[in-house]
Formats: C-alpha cells, sequence, structure tokens
C-alpha cells in the first residue's frame, strides 16, 4: 500500500482528503502545520507528499526547501496544495522542486488523477532499465503527461544518410542526439591496424550517439548508415532540458549507463572465450534482437560479411567459413547475399 503524507492546516479539508485517499487504498499520514509535516515525513518515508502553502509555524515552500536538504526525503514526489491560482506561485513552487500543484478548491476525482499520475510515473522509474536503446527509450515514455519520445523528435528536418555514409567520428565532440526514423545504423571502433569492431546496432525507433553527451566527453566510436537510412537530429540543449526536468530520470540515465559498461564487458568476455561458431550464433540472434520484424518469417537481412565479422569479432574468412557450415545444417539460408535464418533455435543453443 502507498504511503501518502498530507500536510494541511484547515482541519475539514485535512480530512476530507485524508478520507478520499484513504478510500482509494492508500495509506495516509497527515500534519497540521509545516513543522509537523516535516517530522512525519522523517518518520513515515512517505511515496509522495501533499502540502498546502499558505500555513503557519513553516510554509509549503519552506517544507519542500527543508525536505531537499535531507537525503532520505529529497527525492520524495510533492504536490502543492493551495488556493493561490497566480503564475508567480506556480513558478516559484515548480523552480523549488515541486512535480505538481493542485488548485483549491479541487474534486476528488481532480487529487486522485493527480495523486494516481504521479504515483504510476514513479513506479514506472523505480523499474529495473533495460540495456541499451530500450532502456532509454522507456524513460522518454515515463516522463511526461505527452509522449516525450514523440514531442522530442517532433516538428524537426530529418537527414538523409546514404549506405556507408559516416554520421559522426570517433573523437569529435558531441552536441546532438540522433533518432533513426527508418535504416539501420552501426557504430564501431577501429584499432591501430585497421580492424573494425562494431560497437551497436541501431533501428528505427532507437536514439544513438547519447552516452558522449551523459559523460560529457568525446565520441568513442564511429556511426555509419548500414543502409540508406532517415535520421532525426535533436540538439544538445533539448536533450538537456529533458534530463534537467526530473531529477529521478537522471538517475536512471546513470543506471542505464551503468547497465551498458556491464554489457560492454559481458561482450569483451564473449569475444575472448567463446568457440568461432558460438560467435558467429551470437552475432547472427543480435541482428535478429536488432532488426526482426515480429510480422515477417524467417528472419532475413542483407549485410556485409565485413560488418558481420566485426560484429562476431572475427576474420572475415572465418566467418564465411562458418556461414557455409550453418548453411549446410540448414540453421540459415543464403540467397543473393542475404541471409536467411531458418532455424533460430539451433542458434540460440550453440555450444561453446
Amino acid at each position: 500500500m502507498k504511503k501518502i503524507l498530507l500536510i494541511e492546516d484547515n482541519d475539514d479539508i485535512r480530512n476530507n482528503t485524508a478520507e478520499i485517499l484513504e478510500l482509494s487504498n492508500y495509506e495516509v499520514f497527515t500534519a497540521e502545520n509545516g513543522k509537523a509535516g516535516i517530522e512525519q515525513a522523517l518518520k513515515h518515508i512517505p511515496d509522495l507528499i501533499i502540502c498546502d502553502v499558505m500555513m503557519p509555524v513553516l510554509d509549503g515552500f519552506g517544507v519542500l526547501h527543508s525536505l531537499q536538504k535531507n537525503k532520505s526525503v529529497k527525492n520524495i514526489p510533492f504536490i502543492f496544495l493551495t488556493a493561490k491560482t497566480e503564475r508567480s506561485d506556480i513558478r516559484k513552487g515548480m523552480e523549488l522542486g515541486a512535480d505538481d500543484y493542485i488548485t483549491k478548491p479541487f474534486t476528488g476525482t481532480e487529487l486522485l488523477n493527480a495523486v494516481d499520475s504521479r504515483i504510476k510515473k514513479i513506479d514506472a522509474l523505480k523499474q529495473e532499465v533495460a540495456n541499451g536503446l530500450e532502456g532509454f527509450n522507456n524513460l522518454l515514455k515515463v516522463t511526461h503527461d505527452k509522449n516525450a519520445l514523440q514531442d522530442l523528435t517532433l516538428d524537426r528536418d530529418i537527414d538523409k544518410f546514404k549506405k556507408k555514409q559516416i554520421i559522426y567520428t570517433e573523437g569529435n565532440r558531441p552536441n546532438k542526439i540522433f533518432y533513426v526514423m527508418s535504416g539501420k545504423i552501426k557504430t564501431f571502433r577501429t584499432n591501430d591496424d585497421g580492424k573494425e569492431l562494431i560497437t551497436d546496432l541501431y533501428s528505427a525507433g532507437d536514439f544513438f550517439g547519447y552516452i558522449p553527451l551523459l559523460e560529457k566527453t568525446s565520441y568513442r566510436d564511429t556511426a555509419e548508415a548500414l543502409e540508406e537510412s532517415e535520421i532525426t537530429i535533436i540538439p544538445k540543449e533539448d536533450f538537456d532540458e529533458l534530463l534537467n526536468n526530473n531529477w529521478e530520470v537522471s538517475q536512471k540515465f546513470v543506471q542505464l549507463l551503468a547497465n551498458n559498461v556491464s554489457t560492454k564487458e559481458e561482450q569483451l568476455l564473449k569475444l575472448a572465450y567463446n568457440s568461432l561458431r558460438k560467435k558467429v550464433a551470437d552475432a547472427l540472434l543480435l541482428l535478429i534482437k536488432k532488426y526482426k520484424d515480429k510480422n515477417i518469417n524467417p528472419f532475413e537481412i542483407n549485410i556485409s560479411r565485413e560488418s558481420l565479422a566485426s560484429i562476431a569479432g572475427t576474420a572475415t574468412e572465418s566467418l564465411i567459413r562458418t556461414l557455409g557450415d550453418f548453411k549446410n545444417e540448414k540453421i540459415i539460408d543464403i540467397k543473393n547475399g542475404n541471409i536467411i535464418v531458418t532455424d533460430e533455435k539451433k542458434l540460440e543453443n550453440m555450444h561453446n
């Protein structure tokens, strides 16, 4: 049961509001002034705080300011409850870090909608963040009342890239992020001998190029179109605004970065210790995961053998021989250069 702290000096409003919340299956704690509210917050660590602005002893602004100085409660969602409707007061509350603002008089439905919306967003942000772009996109979808993913990419210019055209280069400083409208993108690094290692793959609906902005570093890889692609380019300022408007989202991006590091470590271990057959099987499974259309079977892709060898972390000649073995074993088929996966289960169960 979610815990809500209600800080309100008017007895009738406090009792009626608490009753509405309790009938909706929330555990409610109440306080009649700001000082008592802070004490209750520290004692019960609620999931949400609803607080009046104009109160004796300590007003709502003071409560929010005080709570944000305490690590144990500083990130609890905070909704102001007030009869004041001037834009300056609303702006002041939001600048202090409030999450929402309910104006008196309000109906039970308005109250519960605000509370439910905030609770759902917090629950979504507490869920484990998936690795890579899926986690990034999920975060965008839970940060705003509207579809943040759509808002961030709406009404922007779309750049077209030809196959093998470079989008950004390793070593350059980032000032934008990229969103794939259509096509396929790879990022890769090249060693001193010119050998290429693909670091990630992207398709329609994916963002990429955001990690250097989060880390405040230069690009550590190069991005190239695997086929003709359409990409929306989003300025760094808009990306920063998304992060700065929500503390929880910023923290989840830290977690996302940590997960990304774990994924890269796992990838390096596989490249170091897996057999050749297992490496090629894992490379094909990665392509399936990134690019498979659920409505089209079997999975088919046109990819250069050099790029696939780079994903697998092996020599092109070794990859070609292994693909030939897989074809003879009826795990894949090859037609006009396209690779067709005919037995995905065998790839998944490939022994090391």
